[in-house]
């Protein structure tokens, strides 16, 4: 197995320039992985309001700032979001990302173009990084009654999202890359299964609360999920 200092070493003598993405991105050693990395959701609760009936889901699609282990074609090597990576594309003013189920384009539960989630970055406090908020869901919606009970009872406790690397820039010693802009526009936040950095905490459904109103806030490569 190679470590990550051999792959920084290959990869030094192999790559032109600090600022090149990694080639063939992906969770795993497996050169046929996936490149989904998502964060952990802790905290998960569900709470019954009897005024509206509707459910709110909080919490974070990505961690910034913190590190977490990816691979590409040389091995191992350690990738973090910088804070601020999601500053230009949350400025689109036609941005269009849906809350789904498993990267599931087709389980959509909320977006931001019909106004049903809300998203915008964090950068201070202790957690940093992508918030999302779905305010009102309804429960009676085919995915949203499939999604609660696995959230209650903690089968189901992460999210990821999906995008592609506008730039970013690898550490001097090659074992490194933070990613330093993102674009998420027509990519999704979602909520899965596994994932391979655990440091999103907070996240989780209770009941909405009445009246509330939400503020809503690619020659590059394929779409990615962290």
């Amino acid at each position: 197995m190679t470590t990550i200092r051999e792959a920084a070493q290959a990869r030094a003598e192999a790559m032109k320039r600090a600022a090149d993405r990694p080639t063939q991105r992906r969770c795993a050693a497996d050169p046929h992985a996936s490149s989904r990395v998502t964060a952990r959701m802790l905290g998960v609760e569900l709470r019954d309001q009897p005024d509206t009936g509707l459910l709110t889901f909080e919490g974070f699609a990505s961690v910034t700032g913190v590190g977490y282990e990816m691979w590409d074609f040389f091995g191992p090597y350690t990738e973090q979001v910088v804070p601020g990576a999601f500053a230009a594309t949350l400025a689109q003013p036609d941005l269009d990302v849906p809350l789904v189920l498993a990267h599931d384009s087709l389980r959509r539960i909320a977006r931001t173009t019909n106004g049903s989630l809300s998203l915008d970055e964090v950068l201070t406090g202790p957690k940093t990084g992508l918030h999302v908020l779905a305010p009102e869901l309804d429960p009676t919606d085919a995915d949203v009654a499939y999604i609660v009970p696995k959230l209650r009872s903690g089968l189901v406790d992460e999210m990821s999202f999906r995008f592609v690397i506008n730039s970013g820039a690898w550490s001097p010693d090659w074992m490194e890359f933070h990613i330093e802009s993102v674009d998420i526009h027509r990519g999704d936040v979602a909520i899965v299964g596994y994932g391979a950095n655990p440091a999103t905490a907070g996240s989780g459904l209770r009941a909405a609360k009445s009246g509330r109103q939400v503020v809503d806030l690619a020659d590059l490569q394929p779409y990615r999920a962290r």
